[in-house]
């Protein structure tokens, strides 16, 4: 990821595919652009990857439960 943004979310009521939704649309109100990719601890992920649009998820075990590294990347 060339840059981004950590953002934290234990709500153990919202799926993963909300949360990075969430995060998203945080991202793009803050910085005015679109995010392109998310990065979350291995732990977070089921067998499938959420749906979560233009955003795409990779695990990453540097990234800590209930933290989500969201930003853009330029080679995707």
């Amino acid at each position: 990821m060339n840059y981004g943004m950590l953002w934290f979310d234990n709500d153990s009521k919202s799926d993963i595919t909300h949360k990075v939704q969430k995060a998203a649309d945080y991202y793009q109100k803050k910085y005015r652009q679109v995010p392109n990719l998310c990065l979350v601890n291995p732990a977070m992920l089921d067998k499938d990857r959420p749906n979560t649009g233009k955003v795409a998820v990779e695990t990453s075990p540097q990234i800590q439960p209930n933290h989500f590294w969201i930003g853009c990347r330029t080679d995707l």
